[in-house]
């Protein structure tokens, strides 16, 4: 009895504790009152109460990495596409009922208030939720980690659709505050531009370089803090926004020329000011580079300043420090950490090479050439002259090494060359990437062979012991615990909670798809998600679907190899079936895209453009009625791919077989409950090996496959014209069925795809895609067999979760182990700690 009093007098005084600390932001940081407050102003309140109960953990987190000089990662992406923190703080602090109490009380709506914060959408799609996703398990798992990125004032645009096409809008994600960051303004580094390299001869007889006249930019930190799930561990993602290195200039403000006198500041200060600048122009293009570099330099130079407070031994530096480039964006911090340990360090070649091998590592996310970022020569010599100095001596030096180990092989040096000596000199940063790191990953196991035996293969037969496979995964704490929760509280209901740190305790749920009473609850809560996503697309696309109709969703960035198109061909059949047979059987789809296009990508918005007129004919015809229905839904982001991933039945995942690296979009739907139907490329493999081939919909050519087609000589008018089903679909399209007052709107899309080589080759695997389809609608037809099988997708998903993903690294490339946070440990000392 007195033990029960004792407790809820213990809860009643968190509670006031919670409500007293909401109140006093209300009114002693916000400057607000009951009567003054919107709700806009108590989500800010919330969220500075609850990044209080972070400061404390970070502080110790921080202050025992310092103690401990273990060794630490530091992870490099252009992206972290985080989306909203609150729900993942709470969830992670192991406090969310607590604080909805709390605000409960107050009178507000819990669920309001987290519709209150803005989505920080510095990213595009994949590669930035995986650093996202990354960062939150490298925190769960109490890995001394930093996330580093650029504080990009605007994000990924916001899209709106308008008569049916892509508008951008600028996502000026910072314009009232973000909650969860701290300035720190102490933190300022020096980067360099421009300028010019002179060589001198020191008292020792040594060459010396110095970069001099050169415009410099301050990077300063703004840190965010990474909790991990229910430990004492918080990390730091730190973002560097760019400042002038001084406010403006004098003179010509003297002289009443106030425009002049800030315009150098505002011109700094754009390298930090938008997420991908268009790079269909040359400006966009030196921006984006100058991005790059921005982040690279900040960095590193932050990186040594941490290192140096404990060494003075540069040589040490790759046993207290690894640096994971994701993707090549970041790929300028090599010749840059070689800057640095030659010009100012005044280390030797050799040593300066070898601590730079050993410390960095690199992950190749992409095998198409578009994403195989070339720079032109001139662009080094314009903007980082010392930097293509030290490329080019990288590259005589490796052209040395490929020549000692394959003599006479001139057709090798040019493959492997760093710089790309035809047509316009650029410089190869993947290959720069290769050569200055001591690893070498692909992110899933076909993309990994690619690399191996057809992107890369030269690097490989020289350097096999560099190349790795690390298949992706994603946080089962974000995609389930905080996305679904009614599903993650069935099954912490049925196998216990530790899935929520070891995600292969969901193997346990094999055993569910026999349990009477559990599979209808899972039925359940499939369809009140789908309820939910219902209601948003009456909301915000005014179209009215059936909820038992089953929804078939690809939601991803809008590209040509992801094949939207090709699902749109299967859209454009079925309703031709429908037309032909309005009294016919049919299984009741809606089908829901969503997805950005690149604003130069003329293809990717002329799709997005497709898929709403396709749509409007659809769902406004009578001989169709609520068997299917066509949604597009605008602005798609980390919040509403929360709403989606619980209502979806079907996850399409149709890129052409060796074009996707991994995905990860296809373990949010199946760790959610969706069957996939999909190609053998990526991941899919791999959750095809996880949760059984008869639980998965396998169509296509495989990537071996699509090699021999286009090396015989693939020709898509054989399909289409073999094809009657096929061939009336894209006449349709190309004639203006859809868009009868723009006949001739979509013709690029079918010219492309006839006249151009159809390159992802949509119409070699149509007829298997269709066949793949109608299997799906029979299996749907039998809900509970349907629902066996989503259950045993989610209970193969052990394996994608981040967790294993990034013990893989920490064990076979970093070298760290984890580290266990003691709360209140930290004697703290004097000394800076971040």
């Amino acid at each position: 009895m007195n033990e029960n009093i004792a407790t809820e007098a213990t809860e009643l005084d968190n509670l006031m504790l919670i409500i007293k600390s909401f109140l006093e932001h209300m009114e002693y940081t916000l400057g607000k009152d009951k009567y003054t407050a919107t709700k806009y102003d108590a989500f800010n309140a919330l969220a500075y109460a609850v990044r209080d109960k972070l400061v404390e953990r970070w502080l110790d987190t921080q202050q025992a990495y310092y103690n401990s000089d273990n060794k630490r990662i530091y992870y490099l992406s252009m992206e972290f596409l985080m989306g909203r923190a609150l729900g993942n703080s709470l969830i992670n602090l192991g406090i969310l009922d607590d604080f909805r109490e709390a605000m409960t009380s107050l009178g507000y709506d819990f669920e309001e208030l987290f519709e209150e914060e803005q989505d920080a959408g510095l990213g595009n799609g994949g590669l930035g939720r995986l650093a996202a996703c990354f960062l939150d398990s490298m925190a769960t798992m109490s890995i001394p980690a930093y996330g580093y990125g650029i504080r990009y004032e605007y994000g990924i645009f916001r899209q709106k659709i308008v008569d049916g096409a892509q508008m951008e809008l600028p996502d000026n994600w910072l314009r009232y505050r973000n909650p969860w960051e701290l300035d720190r303004q102490e933190h300022l580094h020096p980067v360099k531009f421009y300028g010019r390299v002179i060589t001198t001869v020191n008292k020792q007889g040594n060459v010396v370089k110095e970069w001099v006249d050169t415009e410099d930019v301050m990077a300063m930190a703004y840190d965010t803090p990474i909790p991990g799930y229910q430990n004492n561990t918080v990390n730091t993602m730190r973002l560097w926004s760019a400042k002038s290195s001084r406010d403006f200039d004098l003179k010509f403000f003297n002289e009443g020329n106030y425009i002049r006198a800030v315009e150098k500041k505002m011109q700094t200060e754009t390298i930090s000011k938008v997420l991908y600048p268009a790079d269909n122009v040359i400006e966009g293009k030196e921006l984006r580079f100058k991005q790059e570099y921005f982040l690279a330099s900040a960095t590193i130079h932050d990186v040594l300043y941490r290192f140096k407070k404990k060494h003075t031994d540069l040589k040490l530096l790759p046993e207290k420090v690894a640096i994971q480039l994701n993707d090549t964006h970041p790929a300028l911090a090599i010749p840059e950490l070689m800057r640095v340990l030659l010009d100012l360090e005044n280390m030797e070649w050799d040593d300066a090479w070898k601590v730079t091998k050993k410390t960095f590592a690199y992950t190749n996310h992409t095998i198409l050439p578009e994403a195989l970022e070339q720079w032109p020569v001139w662009f080094f010599e314009q903007i980082l002259p010392r930097h293509l100095q030290i490329v080019f001596d990288i590259n005589t030096r490796f052209m040395e090494e490929v020549k000692e180990r394959f003599p006479g092989d001139s057709d090798r040096l040019s493959r492997m060359s760093i710089v790309e000596e035809h047509w316009e000199r650029k410089i190869r940063m993947a290959h720069l990437a290769i050569v200055g790191s001591h690893s070498v990953n692909g992110v899933a196991a076909l993309h990994t062979e690619i690399i191996k035996n057809q992107l890369f293969r030269d690097f490989f037969e020289m350097y096999p012991e560099r190349f790795n496979n690390k298949t992706n995964g994603i946080t089962q704490r974000r995609w389930l615990k905080m996305a679904n929760p009614t599903l993650a509280d069935l099954i912490s209901e049925y196998i216990g909670t530790g899935w929520t740190t070891d995600l292969f305790e969901l193997e346990k749920l094999r055993a569910a798809t026999k349990d009477p009473e559990f599979v209808p609850r899972w039925q359940a809560v499939k369809r009140a998600n789908k309820e939910r996503l219902a209601a948003y697309i009456l909301k915000h696309n005014c179209i009215e679907v059936n909820v038992d109709s089953m929804f078939d969703c690809q939601v991803k960035r809008i590209h040509e190899y992801k094949r939207q198109l090709l699902n749109v061909l299967h859209v454009v059949t079925m309703y031709n079936r429908i037309k032909e047979n309005p009294a016919g059987e049919f299984v009741p789809r809606t089908f829901i895209f969503g997805g950005k296009a690149a604003p130069a990508y003329f293809t990717a918005k002329l799709i997005i453009r497709l898929i709403n007129a396709v749509g409007s004919v659809v769902n406004n015809d009578p001989d169709v009625g609520d068997r299917m229905k066509v949604v597009f839904l605008a602005n798609y982001s980390v919040s509403l791919a929360e709403d989606i991933f619980p209502a979806s039945d079907l996850s399409e995942q149709i890129s052409t077989a060796g074009t996707e690296a991994s995905g990860t979009g296809n373990m949010k739907f199946a760790l959610n409950g969706a069957l996939t139907i999909g190609t053998l490329d990526g991941a899919n493999i791999e959750i095809m090996e996880e949760v059984g081939k008869e639980n998965i919909f396998i169509f296509g050519l495989t990537a071996a496959e699509v090699n021999n087609l286009r090396k015989k000589g693939y020709n898509p008018r054989d399909y289409y014209n073999r094809q009657p089903e096929l061939k009336k679909a894209l006449d349709m399209i190309a004639g203006g069925f859809f868009t009868p007052s723009a006949p001739d709107l979509f013709r690029p899309i079918v010219d492309i795809l006839l006249n151009q080589g159809d390159y992802y080759m949509l119409l070699a695997d149509y007829a298997s895609y269709i066949a793949c389809q109608e299997e799906v609608s029979k299996v749907y037809l039998d809900k509970d067999e349907w629902a066996r099988r989503a259950i045993l997708n989610t209970a193969g998903m052990g394996k994608f979760s981040s967790d294993r993903t990034i013990a893989e690294y920490a064990r076979e490339i970093w070298g760290i182990s984890p580290m266990n946070i003691t709360p209140g440990a930290g004697s703290r000392q004097p000394g800076e700690t971040f």
